[in-house]
Order: structure tokens, then sequence, then C-alpha cells
């Protein structure tokens, strides 16, 4: 009898997946929670991040079906993090998509705001609801997270107490930031416009664009959040932090000697380096020496380092805590590990 339980069970179990392999929907990707994402969506998804990289590079098709994976991954984590948006009351308004939608277009032409849209295989319509799926979940991020965030000034005393020798600057540096354009396609390149230069005529004609705004006295550092190609320091406005001077002259002798002859504030012209083209603004020069607790320098680093710790611990363990809470099944995985025979 056992062993006809088991037999049965096996047996049941075959037919389970036999079943499950045949129910799979040739028009949709995923289920979020019942809420459908289609093949549609995750293809306007998949060519705006990687439709103008593959044109260049041509990759093969299991490589094409990884992109695809890590695409509909984070379209998962979005849907799910937006329906918790919606059932908080946190999703944008329209008032807010216009409004972000009109700063993200301020800057461009209409023929180069077409151009953007071409490059991104997207329409307006198609960028107004990515930005309507982005704002709402920022909204719900900076409540559930960013809010709960405290760092008290003895939390900035710890860390300081614990690092002092950081603090104390063995020779003098230099204080850049930098906006970089480079030739090359590169999907893990994102900016504030998502604009990307994809070959040497493109790159060339950027970094002159950039220089002809920030000649004309626009800010650098929120041109270096919206255009830089250096996905590290275009968040922060292309702060690339204190350089040693001795570091700085490894990179190039020749442009140390530029940036000895700058005084703060300045900014070089374009410079044709191994990356690609960087303009360079030289914000400060330090001293050696340690540098005091009291100094708001030293305080504003500490904040934002200890802040950045807690909200990338607590939004990887919120992401993880919200796909377990969220009923998800992910067709294009399971039509990868059990194809139809």
């Amino acid at each position: 009898m056992l062993r006809f339980l088991k037999t049965a069970g096996a047996v049941a179990l075959m037919c389970a997946l036999a079943a499950c392999r045949h129910s799979i929907p040739e028009n949709i990707a995923a289920t979020v929670n019942g809420r459908n994402i289609s093949f549609v969506e995750l293809e306007k998804q998949y060519q705006a991040q990687f439709g103008s990289a593959n044109a260049a590079q041509k990759p093969s098709e299991d490589q094409i079906q990884i992109q695809r994976l890590e695409v509909l991954r984070t379209m998962i984590d979005n849907e799910i993090l937006l329906q918790r948006a919606e059932k908080e009351g946190l999703m944008a308004t329209d008032a807010d998509v216009e409004a972000r939608f009109g700063e993200l277009k301020a800057p461009y032409t209409q023929e180069e705001f077409q151009r953007q849209l071409a490059l991104r295989h997207m329409t307006v319509d198609d960028w107004k609801a990515q930005l309507r799926r982005d704002l709402s979940i920022n909204k719900l991020l900076n409540k559930d997270i960013a809010s709960r965030i405290t760092i008290t000034d003895q939390d900035v005393r710890n860390f300081y107490e614990g690092n002092k020798a950081s603090f104390n600057i063995a020779e003098p540096q230099i204080h850049m930031a930098q906006i970089l354009v480079t030739p090359n396609p590169d999907p893990s390149v994102h900016n504030l416009k998502n604009d990307k230069a994809q070959n040497e005529d493109q790159a060339r004609r950027k970094i002159e664009m950039l220089n002809d705004r920030i000649r004309q006295g626009e800010d650098f550092a929120m041109l270096a959040q919206n255009y830089s190609e250096d996905p590290n320091t275009a968040p922060n406005g292309g702060d690339l932090g204190f350089i040693p001077e001795s570091a700085l002259q490894k990179v190039s002798p020749d442009l140390k000697k530029t940036i000895d002859g700058m005084t703060p504030g300045q900014v070089t012209q374009p410079l044709h380096m191994q990356e690609g083209y960087r303009i360079l603004r030289l914000i400060s020069r330090e001293p050696a020496g340690q540098r005091e607790l009291n100094d708001p320098q030293v305080q504003q680093t500490i904040r934002e380092t200890l802040f950045n710790r807690r909200d990338n611990l607590l939004r990887a363990a919120y992401y993880e805590v919200a796909r377990d809470g969220a009923s998800v099944t992910n067709y294009l995985a399971l039509s990868i590990a059990e194809p139809k025979k």
C-alpha cells in the first residue's frame, strides 16, 4: 500500500509538472499578485536598456535571454513596490509626472528629444508611464526607508573615533568633480537623462555641448547628474572626492600641471583621455594634516557615509521582505527551465 501511494504521488507530481509546462501563456512574461507583465512590456524595457548596445555588440541568444531575465527581475521588483505604493496612497499625481517630465525634457531641442526617445525605443506615453512608476516607488522608499534613518551626533562621534586615522591626510589633496563621456555603448551607464554616447562622433558632440552649457553658466553638478557617463560619480554631481597630488601625478603629469594652474571653481576644457572625454572642475585644495571632528566637511562626510550604509541595508532587507510577501510567477524563467517538448 505504501509503495502504491509513493508511486501515485510521483505520477501526480509528474502530471502537475507537465500541466505546468503546458499552461505557460505565450503573451505573459510574469504575474505579480495576479497582475500581468506582458512580453510587450518586457520587450520595451529590454530595448530601452540593451537595444543600442546589442546592435553594436551582437550578443548570443543565451546572453540575450540572460539580459531579458535581468530586466524582468527588475520589472517584477518594481511591480511589487508599485502595488505597495498604490495600497499606501503614494502614487505620483499627473502634476508630479508632468513636472518631472518637463525637467527632463527642458535641456533638449525638439529634435534632440525625439532622438532620445528613439534611442530608448520609447514614446512620450511610455516615458511618462515609466516616470509615474519611478516617482511612486521613490515616494514609497522615502516613506518606508529614508524617513526611518536617523544619524545622531553620537553616531558621528563614534565613527570619527573609530576611523580617526582616515581623516589624517598624509599629503596635500585636490577635491575635484568630473563629467565623463565615453564613445562605447554600455547598458550599465545610468544618469538622470539616461543619455549615453554610442560612438566617437556622438561622444565628441556631446562633450562639446556640455562644455558650451558650462561656459554659459549652467550648474556643473546638475549637468554631471544629467549627462555624465560615470555611474559611480554622476549621482553625486560628478564628485570625485579628494585625490592625493601624487596620485594625480601618476595618472598624468600634464593633467597635474593643468590642475596646478587652476583656482577653486575653475573648469577645464574638454580633455581627450584614454576612457573618452572629461571635463574637470576644481572644488578645493586641502593641505596635509589631521582633520578634526568639528570640521563641517568631516561631519558631512561621516553623515553621508552612515546614511548610505543604513539606506543600503534597509533597502536590501525591504526588497527581500516585499518579494517574500508577493505571489510571483516568472513565466519567462519557467519557459527556459522547463521548455515545451
